[in-house]
């Protein structure tokens, strides 16, 4: 890499095809198809969110007829906000062609090219083919050594001769590149109608580019025929942990002299109100961080600043409803949601079935996963001397699973 250049690389995922060889059509492209839960895109994107050095971002090539699948695909994959999508062409070389234009808008000086079908990379690989970008060289090609005995067959299929297999390779992706010069090189090519290429690699050694080769991983395959789907199905089965997440939120509110309070959206009548910004509802508070908590998103103060006046009085629905939308936008599924009010009034019994109700409706969630109980504070502290009443909740929430 030049010096003073600053290393800023992203990654163009080609998924325009429509696999044929995976058969059974009506089963839609392989890069869509389930492996371990989740389409095999999807596992493809978490990958290279997870490695987290795709500075310039991450752009995906789609056939323009799969948007639908690839949108419910990148709804599998979490702080998926930076991926962005192109529509590719007639060819594999068109649709990385399409991508790189797509990426020239963040001024990489990098690029890692690779299939979509190729979900089983790791971090230290891309690492490997970083080290050499950084090195210098302008193509770096992940490789396996070819290890079978190779044959060459005639027009009849009968064996003609043995390949001698020193110094061969099968080739890998991510095939990573210096930016300006790929694009250059892939151009160059368009323009002279050579369409003929199988991968990046080729184009750059007919632009008379120097490929380096790194060790690749045995695991990083490409899912071809619908054998492969099937095995890459199993094994992640094997392996897979479930990814489930519990939040913790609390609240508390100085009650005040009023008219009701309202407490998990059912307004109780009584002598005191409970003091706030919004409608001061202590255990939708409570429950609305609990579930920003299962998703690293803050608390209800970074959402909803109090010192906004668009919230004063709000009904704290609204807020809950917020929470609950970015854990279904980050793949999650709300298990259950458990409330504990701490109160010496009012009853809390009265209403719990009402209150349970209002959760499930706010969540959209079904009756049984929600909860409510309350206890008095035994008139001890603040709670105890009727001050104000403090809620504690828990939620659950599954994001499916984890390799």
């Amino acid at each position: 890499m030049a010096a003073g250049k600053s290393f800023n690389p992203g990654v163009v995922v080609v998924a325009a095809g429509r696999g044929e060889r995976a058969g059974v059509p009506e089963e839609g492209p392989k890069q869509y198809r389930p492996i371990g839960g989740m389409p095999v895109i999807s596992h493809t994107l978490s990958g290279f969110v997870e490695w987290a050095g795709a500075s310039a971002g991450i752009v995906v090539v789609i056939h323009p007829d799969d948007e639908a699948l690839f949108r419910d695909a990148l709804s599998h994959v979490r702080q998926a906000d930076g991926i962005q999508f192109v529509y590719g062409g007639d060819t594999r070389q068109q649709s990385v062609l399409n991508g790189l234009e797509a990426l020239e808008r963040a001024n990489p000086s990098h690029v890692l090219i690779h299939d979509a079908v190729r979900p089983f990379f790791d971090a230290p690989l891309i690492e490997r083919i970083c080290a050499a970008l950084k090195a210098g060289d302008n193509a770096v090609l992940p490789a396996i050594a070819v290890a079978d005995t190779l044959k060459q067959a005639d027009a009849h299929h009968m064996v003609a001769g043995t390949v001698p297999r020193a110094g061969l390779f099968a080739a890998q992706t991510p095939q990573a590149f210096d930016f300006a010069v790929i694009f250059d090189a892939h151009r160059r090519a368009a323009a002279e109608q050579r369409f003929d290429f199988t991968d990046d690699a080729g184009i750059a050694e007919w632009a008379g580019l120097g490929v380096r080769l790194v060790d690749g991983l045995a695991d990083n395959v490409k899912l071809t025929f619908r054998r492969d789907l099937a095995m890459a199905d199993e094994k992640l089965s094997q392996n897979l942990i479930a990814d489930i997440r519990t939040g913790n939120g609390y609240d508390v509110h100085k009650l005040v002299p009023g008219d009701g309070v309202t407490l998990c959206g059912v307004r109780i009548p009584h002598d005191m109100t409970l003091s706030g910004h919004s409608d001061a509802d202590v255990a939708f508070h409570a429950l609305t961080d609990a579930l920003l908590a299962t998703c690293g998103e803050g608390d209800i103060g970074d959402h909803f600043p109090p010192s906004d006046p668009q919230w004063k009085g709000a009904a704290s629905n609204i807020f809950l409803a917020h929470a609950a939308k970015i854990v279904r936008d980050k793949g999650g599924v709300i298990l259950n949601a458990d409330v504990s009010l701490i109160a010496e009034a009012p009853k809390v019994g009265p209403h719990r079935n009402e209150m349970r109700q209002k959760i499930a409706d706010c969540l959209g969630i079904d009756l049984a996963r929600c909860s409510v109980k309350a206890t008095t504070n035994e008139t001890i502290g603040f709670v105890g001397r009727g001050e104000g009443i403090a809620a504690i909740a828990t939620a659950s929430v599954s994001y499916g699973n984890m390799r």
